[in-house]
């Protein structure tokens, strides 16, 4: 199989710069005229895959499935159009299926949900007339369970494979099964249950186990909800990305061919650092510095793993400037994160006024396929913040590790995607050899709870013997499987149960939070679940900037509640309920404006995130049609809590934390010694217990969003989990981290 072409090796430095960079003598490379294009049509046809469009095509329609590997900057993202009649695209994160779906709609001269359209978690911009279609891998899963054939669609492209994500795992597999039946049903041509009944066993007999039990569930999904199928032509599967095992892939899918397309539209020079940095943070500040200082005109990407990280890099860059040389000063700081208000992370695609340079601070959120313009330089600290996940004591948690040589390049590639480039690595060549290939699968770090309910809703029982692509770990699996159990969502015999597991199969929610709203009705306090579930998928509701930390903390005040976070997320939307919508008329465009201004003023002086306001008020919506469609009361519980906080028990019981004898707390059902986050409003209030929804591993383990609780609620509402003695031992103070179940 040939080999995708890589950047120079850039070991053996000849030369020093006054960073302690080494620094290799640029390989002298052919490349055609550069030069930055104003309209995006051009920019289309000047793009590496452009040449090679048609022969991509003509493959696409010889291969049923086939494996593109293009670097990054070739292109291959935003080139769908010609590969089918109905096109569903994946993207690992939700901004990258926005973003990439509107350049697209912009390419193509369309508008964004009519014939180019993107559908994620609790938001759909398409049409019936959408034909290119992106979308999360999560959305594409979720659709699978409604139709199995996945009918609609003629090509599945999975872009960005190489991040591997847990759904996209999980992808490879089913599509591997529609892809089997879709063949099948192609050649009988009618209704599954006529034709050639024999013929058709016979295919049957000759697919996989697990092929085999997808079929079974197809067949009988198709009878009870569309007894007649149209006949389907076989399935088109793309599996796209700029950094891939082609050959790894290549077998999983039965031999599928491998098509590459070379050349990074502008080369990149990388340069490393001589010794190993104490301080990545620092060395990224100086290196930045440096860079504005000694380098040609160009944007600066910074890669960095968290909001707190960027806030910091952010204080520091703005104190810095003031000391440089008054010619120098000319730096605008764009920051962007998943819970920077969307108006403040649209500032990163705005170009820097005429004479500044523009200092991107990002998460691997703009890694992939977010494209941001005029970046020159990329600093790269070689870390990234991924989840973890400990099966034997079921706990997952989130963790600064070392990126991969995938990622690396990933990274270095966003510096070349307009002109020539370079890439400071903030670690030494020796480091880079030593960094995995490819990032490890989330499936293999993830808690699987979520895909075991869904593979399970599928009717695929055998879950331990699905064709995964990587395999997760017995253990790992086996303790979703108990998760889902102690939830209620499995029988004794392993199969879904009816009506909870159903119904919690059917909430585009985790499997913690579906439970929580079907017993929240029992508990007289739906209306309140509905909203902390909102309020909890749209991340971070409060906004706090670094330099106005008083002021937004004195902003919380007011909402905030000494039961804890679930109480003070549902006093922030009844406030704004109050005093933004209360008597808001919507019925006009000049109401509508005078409302959203309304709205961005109210956020900005309580320090509230907009975007996210926006998000969970869209997601408490569209979860009320959910509760409301299986038939369930929504009430509330008024002022009084105490139902509300009994209700969190009895969901979240699996997340709960006692503190100790010496002052500290362990997770009851780890066993793990975990601290208040300093975010939380019980900061510094020690609570006897709590349940919480988030457990972070920085410097120490930490748990966030949390409500205080009665301990003795812990056995009489979780009794199948928690006995009286189980809550008396855990104010012991304990000398070794220990699951008191696992005894």
């Amino acid at each position: 199989m040939p080999s995708m072409p890589i950047s120079p090796s850039l070991e053996n430095g000849k030369r020093k710069s006054s960073s302690a960079f080494q620094v290799p003598e640029p390989k002298r490379l052919k490349y055609g005229e550069a030069s930055r294009r104003s309209e995006l049509l051009e920019q289309r046809r000047s793009l590496p895959i452009a040449s090679a469009s048609k022969k991509l095509v003509e493959e696409v329609q010889k291969n049923d499935t086939l494996i593109v590997i293009g670097e990054t900057g070739s292109g291959k993202t935003t080139r769908y159009c010609k590969f089918g009649s109905m096109v569903g695209i994946t993207q690992p994160r939700r901004v990258a299926a926005i973003t990439v779906a509107t350049r697209v709609a912009e390419e193509m001269g369309v508008q964004l949900s009519k014939e180019v359209g993107y559908s994620i978690r609790f938001e759909d911009a398409t049409s019936s007339q959408t034909k290119l279609k992106f979308m999360t891998d999560g959305m594409l899963l979720r659709e699978a369970l409604l139709d199995p054939l996945l009918q609609k669609y003629s090509v599945i492209i999975l872009d960005e494979a190489h991040e591997r994500t847990i759904h996209t795992d999980v992808l490879f597999g089913l599509l591997k099964g529609v892809q089997a039946r879709r063949r099948e049903v192609s050649k009988v041509g009618t209704d599954p249950e006529a034709g050639d009944q024999n013929k058709q066993d016979k295919t049957v007999a000759k697919a996989s186990e697990h092929q085999t039990q997808i079929q079974s569930q197809m067949e009988a999904n198709s009878r009870n909800g569309n007894s007649k199928i149209k006949q389907l032509k076989p399935l088109k599967v793309i599996i796209m990305s700029a950094t891939l095992d082609a050959q790894g892939f290549s077998e999983y899918f039965n031999g599928a061919k491998a098509v590459y397309v070379q050349g990074r539209q502008y080369p990149v020079q990388i340069m490393n650092t001589y010794t190993a940095e104490a301080d990545y943070l620092d060395a990224a500040l100086i290196t930045t510095l440096q860079v504005h200082q000694e380098e040609l005109p160009g944007d600066i990407l910074v890669f960095l793993t968290g909001q707190e990280e960027i806030e910091n890099m952010e204080r520091l860059l703005t104190e810095r400037i003031a000391f440089l040389p008054e010619g120098s000063r000319k730096i605008l700081v764009a920051p962007i994160y998943a819970a920077l208000p969307s108006e403040q992370q649209m500032r990163v695609f705005e170009p820097a006024p005429s004479g500044y340079r523009k200092v991107i601070l990002a998460t691997n959120i703009a890694e992939t396929s977010l494209t941001i313009p005029g970046i020159r330089y990329v600093i790269d600290p070689g870390l990234v913040k991924a989840k973890a996940y400990n099966p034997r004591i079921g706990v997952e948690s989130l963790a600064v590790v070392p990126i991969s040589k995938a990622q690396a390049a990933q990274r270095s590639g966003r510096a070349g995607r307009e002109g020539p480039g370079k890439c400071f690595r903030l670690y030494t060549v020796e480091a880079f050899n030593q960094l995995q290939d490819a990032t490890v699968p989330e499936i293999k770090r993830c808690n699987l709870a979520s895909v075991m309910l869904q593979l399970k809703a599928l009717g695929i029982d055998d879950v331990l013997g699905f064709d995964f692509m990587d395999k997760p770990s017995r253990a790992a699996i086996v303790k979703s499987l108990e998760h889902l159990y102690t939830l209620g969502a499995l029988t004794d015999e392993g199969k879904l149960s009816d009506p909870l597991g159903v119904q919690m199969a059917r909430f585009p929610l985790e499997p913690l939070y579906a439970k929580a709203m079907l017993v929240s009705s029992s508990f007289k306090c739906s209306e309140e679940m509905l909203t902390t579930v909102a309020m909890l998928s749209a991340e971070s509701i409060f906004f706090t900037p670094r330099e106005k930390f008083k002021e937004a903390n004195a902003a919380r005040q007011r909402f905030s509640s000494p039961e804890g976070d679930h109480i003070t997320l549902i006093n922030v939307l009844r406030a704004y309920t109050q005093e933004v919508e209360g008597g808001q008329s919507l019925d006009s465009e000049a109401h509508h404006k005078k409302f959203e201004k309304k709205l961005r003023g109210w956020c900005s002086t309580n320090f509230i995130n907009g975007r996210s306001l926006r998000r969970a008020l869209d997601i408490r919506r569209q979860v009320r049609g959910y509760v409301e469609g299986m038939g369930l009361e929504l009430v509330s519980c008024g002022d009084d809590f105490t139902h509300f906080r009994r209700c969190l028990t009895a969901s979240f019981f699996l997340n709960s934390a006692h503190k100790q004898a010496d002052g500290k707390y362990r997770a009851l059902s780890s066993g793990q010694t975990v601290a208040i986050h300093p975010s939380s409003v019980l900061f510094g209030k020690k609570p006897d217990c709590v349940i919480f929804n988030e457990l972070v591993r920085t410097n120490q383990q930490y748990i966030r969003s949390l409500t205080r609780i009665d301990s003795l609620w812990l056995a009489e509402l979780a009794p199948q989990y928690y006995s009286t003695r189980d809550v008396e031992d855990a104010a012991r103070p304990t000398t070794q981290q220990e699951d008191f179940h696992s005894h």
